[in-house]
């Protein structure tokens, strides 16, 4: 039976951690992953989806060759971080690493890419038998899945099945389900008065759009599906009635048929009430990404359940209302699940995690490549 280094990968979490690497800014964190994977023996393509976004680092499509008559996975964890991750100092306790309480930790992800170096340096080190493992480490994750809705897809070979290790919830949880996610942007336009001399001939905007949003389906719908107002711009000045309003917000499913009548329902509560005011609307809609949905009986989702079988934890599938980049690659055609990895609190300064989960995580990225 294998085993991972635990001190060595804690090290190695507690040092990546400190590398800053905000959305559009993975520079360091991309540079620092190449040169350890190529020290690595792992063939390492950058690709330019960041140039597209206004970043300064692409994705790294990196390929370990295997035993070609055995199925081809993927792994993906993505580099970047949400803010505020500038200069985090890891603290290492008896049961845990947490940041010192000023920054995010970073546990979402370099959790998964520290478990994925370890499991590098496993099968190397322990001569284990493998299939080829193609590498997707992503940039921009956190801002809207940037990196994968804008990668260079030549870059991926044929792969059979993928793993995206990027779930918050305890090891052994997989992600079945989640949703897929439609961007509206909206325009009301108004018309221009002064608000003190003739309010009379103007049309406020921001009034038209306080009516549409009194009249919509927001918040939870049902337990599939959710909507959001998430940005309102809007007016220049007090003594201005103002003429246009701009509005961003989502809509999101684990039913496409119930994402589109819930974009259909926003769109005509706009135009309708815009209607209604004497004006009117432009309303956009765009598809972030594809859904995932998985039976258990899926050669995909039998993989992981054998491979957390074989760490002696038992496989609890579960639903996520957020998307990951295993969204992405469904949609290109790889069958990818998200693996949960214990990291907690993601996305505030008290995130933390457990240093058996850190262990656990990667012990799981091995036990998948001889679950195949």
């Amino acid at each position: 039976m294998y085993t991972v280094n635990r001190e060595r990968l804690i090290e190695e979490f507690m040092h990546m951690v400190q590398i800053n690497s905000l959305s559009r800014d993975e520079r360091a964190m991309a540079d620092y992953l190449t040169e350890k994977l190529t020290a690595l023996g792992v063939e390492v393509v950058e690709d330019k989806a960041g140039e597209r976004v206004g970043g300064n680092a692409g994705n790294l499509f990196c390929t370990l060759k295997g035993d070609e008559s055995k199925p081809t996975i993927l792994f993906t964890c993505h580099m970047d971080t949400v803010a505020p991750g500038l200069n985090i100092k890891p603290i290492r306790t008896e049961d845990r690493i947490s940041s010192d309480g000023t920054t995010i930790l970073g546990a979402d992800d370099k959790a998964g890419v520290a478990g994925i170096l370890e499991m590098v340096r496993t099968l190397k080190e322990q001569n284990m038998k493998h299939g080829t493992i193609v590498l997707f480490l992503t940039m921009g994750e956190e801002s809207g899945l940037l990196g994968s809705r804008h990668a260079d897809w030549e870059h991926l070979p044929k792969v059979d099945m993928g793993f995206a290790f990027d779930s918050n919830g305890p090891i052994g949880h997989v992600v079945t389900q989640s949703p897929s996610q439609e961007r509206i942007e909206v325009v009301i336009h108004g018309r221009l008065a002064h608000a003190g001399v003739n309010p009379e001939a103007g049309l406020n905007a921001i009034n038209v759009a306080s009516a549409v949003i009194s009249r919509m389906k927001l918040g939870r719908i049902n337990e599939r599906t959710t909507a959001n107002i998430g940005t309102f711009h809007g007016g220049q000045a007090t003594n201005v009635v103002a003429d246009r309003v701009e509005i961003l917000a989502e809509a999101r499913s684990l039913v496409l048929e119930e994402l589109a009548e819930q974009v259909a329902h926003m769109k005509d509560v706009f135009e309708t009430t815009a209607a209604e005011f004497g004006t009117t609307v432009e309303f956009k809609h765009s598809n972030m990404y594809s859904n995932v949905n998985f039976e258990e009986s899926a050669p995909v989702i039998q993989t992981a359940f054998q491979a957390i079988r074989s760490l002696g934890f038992e496989p609890k599938t579960m639903a996520s209302g957020g998307g990951s980049d295993a969204n992405v690659l469904n949609g290109q055609g790889v069958p990818t699940c998200n693996l949960a990895i214990g990291y907690e609190k993601i996305h505030t300064v008290n995130e933390f995690i457990r240093l058996d989960d850190l262990e656990n995580a990667a012990r799981l990225l091995v036990a998948v490549t001889q679950a195949v």
